[in-house]
This record gives C-alpha cells, sequence and structure tokens, in this order.
C-alpha cells in the first residue's frame, strides 16, 4: 500500500501518525486497548488489515497489549530494530509498512512469543454474532 507522507499525516491522528510512521510509542498503561477483553479481531490502524485475534491476546503485565501470535506470516513482518541502545525484533503490518511494536521470545504460551503492540497502532473489530 503506496501513500505519500502527506496523505498518512491527513488520514491519521498526530498520535497515532507518531506511532504508525514514525515508530513512537505510547506510554505504558495507557493504551485504550490494554484491558480489551471482548472477542474479535485487532486490526491495522492504518490499512485495516487484519492482525491478531481475541485469542491470542492475553494479560503479560508489561503496559501494552500482547498477543502470542499474529493471524499468519504475511500480515506482520519483522525487521531489527537497533534504537535506544538495544537490539530487538520490531514488527509491522505487511501491508501499509506501519509500526505495531515489537516481538519479543518470553511468551507465556506454546509459541513462546509476546507481540507487544501498541494500542495507537490497532483497532478492534468485535466478533460478529452468528
Amino acid at each position: 500500500m503506496e501513500r505519500t507522507d502527506a496523505e498518512w499525516r491527513e488520514l491519521l491522528s498526530p498520535e497515532r501518525y507518531a506511532v504508525l510512521r514514525e515508530a513512537g510509542t505510547e506510554r505504558p498503561g495507557t493504551g485504550a486497548l490494554l484491558h480489551m477483553d471482548d472477542a474479535g479481531t485487532y486490526i491495522c490502524g492504518g490499512c485495516g488489515t487484519a492482525l491478531f485475534t481475541s485469542e491470542g491476546k492475553f494479560d503479560s503485565g508489561c503496559g501494552w497489549p500482547s498477543f502470542d501470535r499474529a493471524i499468519g506470516p504475511e500480515p506482520v513482518t519483522t525487521r531489527e530494530d537497533r534504537s535506544h541502545g538495544t537490539i530487538r525484533t520490531e514488527i509491522l503490518c505487511t501491508a501499509c509498512g506501519g509500526h505495531l511494536g515489537h516481538v519479543f521470545n518470553d511468551g507465556p504460551t506454546e509459541t513462546g512469543l509476546r507481540y507487544c503492540v501498541n494500542s495507537l497502532s490497532i483497532d478492534f473489530e468485535p466478533q460478529r454474532e452468528v
């Protein structure tokens, strides 16, 4: 998905732009989706791509929404992040390149992963009743 910087700035709030386009982060414990426990899907706040489901969400105590897996290998891309004097693995939306957060190898489930995601980078779609 190709958009100009001006298009992203028009589409996103300043706070969301800072996270999705400039790899910023929200303060821990402040995200609107941190304590969301409803069934549904978490989608990219920039392009609407489905990224995570409520089944993979858990409370890691880190202050950001955490997931043990992405919906599949396609929607989330990783790359090395050497900012802030550490080496981490950044996670991005494959479709639009938006910064989501980071993934760590200290998750409590069988995947061993903890996708630590900014609430500002995602939206929540409730599960539809059948």
